[in-house]
């Protein structure tokens, strides 16, 4: 399901138009990407939780050239599903 996907699928739910559905996701992702930038976590019960992990500094190799790199340590999100959700999708 992609985006446009979802604002039908929303808007035929819920009973509102498809702009106000578009404009609830956009938000809802603005609001999480803000409190993540922030490094705080959004945690929704049954569904799961959003946060930010450091990555360590580690070894790769470029595909292309077959040579070693380091590839510097940094922040990634992470989305860890809740139980409910984990149960739905058996």
């Amino acid at each position: 399901m992609n985006k446009k996907e979802l604002v039908a699928a929303l808007a035929d739910r819920s009973g509102i138009t498809k702009k106000e559905s578009e404009a609830f996701i956009n938000e809802f992702v603005n609001v999480v990407s803000e409190t993540l930038e922030k490094g705080e976590a959004v945690k929704l019960v049954g569904f799961g939780t959003f946060e930010v992990v450091e990555r360590s500094e580690r070894k790769g190799v470029n595909p292309k050239t077959k040579e070693s790199i380091t590839i510097p340590a940094h922040k990634a999100p992470k989305f860890k599903a809740g139980t409910e959700l984990k149960n739905r999708v058996k």
